[in-house]
C-alpha cells in the first residue's frame, strides 16, 4: 500500500528522523508513537503530502485514496453537516452535485449524455447509501440525527472536529491517516472508532496517546524515537515489551565488547614490555582497533515527574453537592446532581461528551453558577483545581515561566522553583520561555508545577491528559497514586482512569451512576458493551 524509502526530515540541524525504510500493508492498522516534537506529526504531514521531506521519499500505487483528517472546520461553517461528510467522497459528492444542477436545469437544456456518466460514478460509488453511511458515522461520533440538518456553525469546536472525523471516515479512503482522532471524543465515541478502524479494509496509520486506543486498535506499532523510526508487530504493550527487551540487549551488547576491549587491554599491558609477548600483545591490539562500541543513543522521549502532597488533612467528608441543576438556553446538562464525596476518594466523573461534566466541575469550583441546587466543601478542605483552557495563564503571557511560578510561592527560593520547573522537563533556558508562547503540552506541564506548589489536599481535574503525551500521562498517574489527598477528575482516558480511580461517577441522561470501585469493576458490573450503545446523548452540544 505504502513504501517509505530512506525519508528523513530535519529542521535546521534538529534531525527527527533519518533513512527511514518501511513498507504499510493494506488490512493493518499501524500507530505511530513517540515523545512530543519526535517527529510523528511531521512524518503523516509527509505520508499526505503537506510537507516535503529533507531526502528520500515515498511510494504509493495510482489511484490510491488518501483520507486524511482535516482541522480547518472555518471553511464549512455554512454547509449543511451531512453534507460536511459527504464532501469527504470528493468523486462522488461533486458527481452528485454535478448531476442535481443537470436535473434543476432540464427544462432549459439537458445533456443526457453527461448525464448517465454522473449516474455511472454515482452507481459505481454506491452514491445512493452515501447520505446513509455519513449518518451513521455521525451517530457513531455521538452527533444526533437531531442536528444532521443543521449548518456546522451551531456545533461547538470539539463536535466540529467530529465532524471532520466523520468527513474523513465517510470518504471511502484506501490509506486513512490520523492525528490525533481521539482528542476531542468521550469514551463512548472512542469505542465506537475502534469498531470502525478495526473492520476498515484498507491501510490505517494513526498517532494517539491513547494506550487503550492503540492497544485495542494497532496491528503494528512505528516508534519514533533514536531520530529512528522502527516498526513492532503488536500492540502497544507488546511494543512496550519489545523495545525494553531491544533495549536491553543493546545494552548487553555493548557491555560485552567493552568488557573484551578491557581485558585486550588489560593482557597488553601486562606483556607488551616482554619479548616473548610482544608478537601477541601487538595482535591483540590489532584485534582492539577492530571492534567498533557503538554509543547508547539517547532517546526523545522524556518523563515529567509529579509530585503532589497535600498542605494539611480535610475533615472525613470532603464535599457535598444536592440538586444541581444547569441549563444552558433550551439544553439542560444536568438535573438535580447529587454528590458525596469522601476523604481518600479517587473519582472519575464519566459520560459522553456534552452531559455536563466539566459544567459540574466548574460550578463546583466556583467559576460558574448553578440555575438551582448548592454545594458545600467540607471542613479544612484545599482544592486545586485544573481546567482544560489554562486560564489561570491567561494574564500573564508576557511572563516567563520562572517569574509566574515563582510568583505563585514568593516564599520560596529560586532553587526551589526551579526544581519544580525540572521534575516537568523545564531545564536551563526553558524556564525564561514566555508563558504566552507554550504549546499545549508545555501550559499543561506549567499548571501541574503550580498545583505541586499550591500543596492542595484536593485535586480537582478537568481532562488532565488532553495535551500530554503518553510519558507524561504515564508519569501523572504515577504521581496522582502517591498522592496522599483526594480526588475528583474528568477524563476521557479510559487507561488513566483504569490506573487512577477507585470511585466512578457516570452522568447520563437519565440520570447519575454512582459506583465504587474500579473502573474495570464497573464494566464488569454493567456488561462488557455497556459505553459501546448503553446510552446517547439526545442532541450535540455546545457545552462540554
Amino acid at each position: 500500500m505504502l513504501t517509505l524509502n530512506n525519508l528523513s526530515k530535519s529542521h535546521g540541524a534538529r534531525v527527527l528522523f533519518r533513512d527511514v525504510s518501511l513498507q504499510f500493508n493494506q488490512g493493518k492498522r499501524y500507530g505511530i508513537v513517540g515523545a512530543n516534537g519526535s517527529g510523528k506529526s511531521t512524518m503523516l504531514r509527509i505520508l499526505a503530502g503537506q510537507e516535503e521531506p529533507s531526502s528520500g521519499g515515498i511510494s504509493l500505487p495510482k489511484k490510491t485514496r488518501v483520507g486524511v483528517l482535516e482541522q480547518d472546520h472555518f471553511r464549512y461553517e455554512n454547509e449543511r453537516i451531512l453534507d460536511v461528510v459527504m464532501m469527504g467522497n470528493r468523486v462522488l459528492w461533486d458527481a452528485m452535485v454535478e448531476k442535481d444542477i443537470l436535473l434543476a436545469n432540464a427544462h432549459e437544456t439537458f445533456d443526457a449524455d453527461r448525464y448517465a456518466e454522473l449516474e455511472d460514478i454515482v452507481l459505481a460509488y454506491d452514491g445512493y447509501s452515501l447520505e446513509s453511511v455519513a449518518g451513521e458515522i455521525l451517530e457513531g461520533l455521538n452527533i444526533a440525527t437531531a442536528v444532521h440538518e443543521q449548518p456546522l456553525s451551531t456545533l461547538s469546536g470539539g463536535f466540529k472536529l467530529r465532524v471532520l472525523l466523520a468527513q474523513t471516515l465517510a470518504s471511502n479512503p484506501d490509506l486513512l491517516l490520523l492525528d490525533e482522532p481521539t482528542n476531542h471524543l468521550d469514551i463512548l465515541s472512542i469505542r465506537w472508532l475502534e469498531k470502525f478502524l478495526m473492520d476498515f479494509k484498507g491501510c490505517a496509520l494513526v498517532i494517539s496517546h491513547d494506550r487503550r486506543f492503540l492497544d485495542s486498535v494497532c496491528t503494528h506499532i512505528v516508534d519514533v524515537d533514536y531520530e529512528q523510526a522502527t516498526m513492532y508487530t503488536g500492540n502497544y504493550a507488546k511494543f512496550e515489551e519489545a523495545k525494553v527487551l531491544d533495549r536491553e540487549r543493546m545494552e548487553a551488547n555493548i557491555a560485552r565488547q567493552e568488557q573484551q576491549v578491557a581485558d585486550l587491554q588489560s593482557f597488553v599491558d601486562r606483556f607488551k614490555a616482554k619479548a616473548s609477548k610482544a608478537r601477541q600483545a601487538q595482535s591483540k591490539v590489532k584485534q582492539m582497533e577492530k571492534i567498533v562500541i557503538e554509543e547508547v543513543p539517547q532517546s526523545s522521549r522524556r518523563y515529567p515527574t509529579f509530585r503532589f502532597r497535600s498542605r494539611r488533612q480535610p475533615g472525613k467528608q470532603i464535599l457535598e453537592a444536592k440538586n444541581i441543576s444547569k441549563s444552558f438556553g433550551d439544553k439542560q446538562v444536568l438535573h438535580g446532581v447529587e454528590l458525596r464525596v469522601q476523604r481518600g476518594d479517587r473519582l472519575a466523573i464519566i459520560g459522553p461528551n456534552g452531559i455536563g461534566k466539566s459544567t459540574l466541575l466548574k460550578i463546583l469550583m466556583g467559576e460558574l453558577a448553578a440555575d438551582s441546587g448548592e454545594y458545600e466543601w467540607g471542613h479544612e478542605t484545599w482544592p486545586g483545581y485544573f481546567s482544560q483552557d489554562h486560564h489561570e495563564l491567561g494574564s500573564s503571557a508576557d511572563s516567563s515561566i520562572l517569574d509566574w511560578l515563582w510568583s505563585k510561592c514568593s516564599d520560596q527560593g529560586p532553587g526551589y522553583v526551579r526544581g519544580k520547573l525540572a521534575e516537568m522537563l523545564f531545564i536551563r533556558d526553558d524556564v525564561f520561555k514566555k508563558v504566552g508562547n507554550l504549546s499545549g503540552g508545555e501550559a499543561a506541564r506549567l499548571v501541574f508545577a503550580h498545583l505541586g506548589v499550591m500543596e492542595p489536599n484536593i485535586l480537582v481535574l478537568d481532562e488532565p491528559t488532553n495535551h500530554l503525551d503518553i510519558e507524561g500521562i504515564e508519569g501523572l498517574a504515577a504521581g496522582l497514586k502517591d498522592y496522599d489527598g483526594s480526588i475528583i477528575f474528568v477524563s476521557h482516558d479510559r487507561w488513566f482512569v483504569s490506573e487512577v480511580a477507585t470511585r466512578i461517577v457516570e452522568i447520563t441522561p437519565d440520570g447519575v451512576v454512582d459506583f465504587h470501585g474500579s473502573y474495570e469493576e464497573y464494566l464488569q458490573k454493567a456488561g462488557a458493551d455497556h459505553l459501546d450503545g448503553g446510552f446517547k446523548s439526545t442532541i450535540a452540544s455546545p457545552v462540554s
